[in-house]
């Protein structure tokens, strides 16, 4: 339909048009003002409220302490992760902080470490115990490196290497807990 016939069908004042957009501005001017007062008195409830410190759960660090139920390294599997696996990789990647570590899942993750000798590269690791026996392939080891270009860290390749030395660390000293354990698995 052209524009003239549907201005001639439907036609309105410019008093008309301004009335409306007046009551719309209204409108939303109302709706702006409650939105802030809501803001207001959200952000003034939160800086008033005062907690006694005393009533707050104290913090617990679950990765000191116990071994959380790694085993030795029987053929049953119903769950859980090769003990000497467990303790070689916690052993190898002792030096490193850890972030996070699961005994039950076999999951140990690091947060990132930064070498004395090297300020530009930082890494980071990986070690998934996928077993509960003693065998090469029951380890997953996934290592991650940045370095520090023009002010921020960019992740970079690992040397194909280096996965594959720290998975032969764990290895050893795994089998080293072994025989120190007279060559049990259990």
């Amino acid at each position: 339909m052209p524009r003239d016939n549907m201005i001639a069908r439907y036609p309105m004042s410019p008093a008309a048009v301004r009335a409306k957009m007046v009551g719309r501005t209204q409108v939303l001017l109302s709706v702006a003002l409650k939105g802030t007062a809501l803001l207001s008195l959200g952000i003034l409830s939160a800086c008033g409220s005062s907690r006694d410190p005393s009533s707050l759960a104290t913090p617990h660090n679950h990765l000191l302490g116990v071994d959380r139920g790694a085993e030795g390294g029987a053929d049953d599997l119903k769950g859980g992760v090769n003990a000497y696996l467990w303790r070689g990789a916690i052993d190898t990647l002792s030096f490193m902080p850890l972030s996070s570590a699961d005994a039950v899942g076999g999951v140990i993750l690091t947060d990132w470490y930064q070498p004395p000798a090297s300020q530009n590269e930082r890494f980071k690791i990986a070690a998934y115990v996928l077993d509960r026996r003693l065998r090469s392939d029951a380890l997953r080891v996934a290592v991650f490196r940045q370095t520090l270009q023009n002010g921020s860290w960019q992740d970079t390749p690992v040397s194909a290497t280096t996965t594959s030395d720290i998975t032969t660390r764990i290895l050893t000293r795994a089998r080293q807990l072994r025989a120190e354990n007279g060559e049990r698995d259990n």
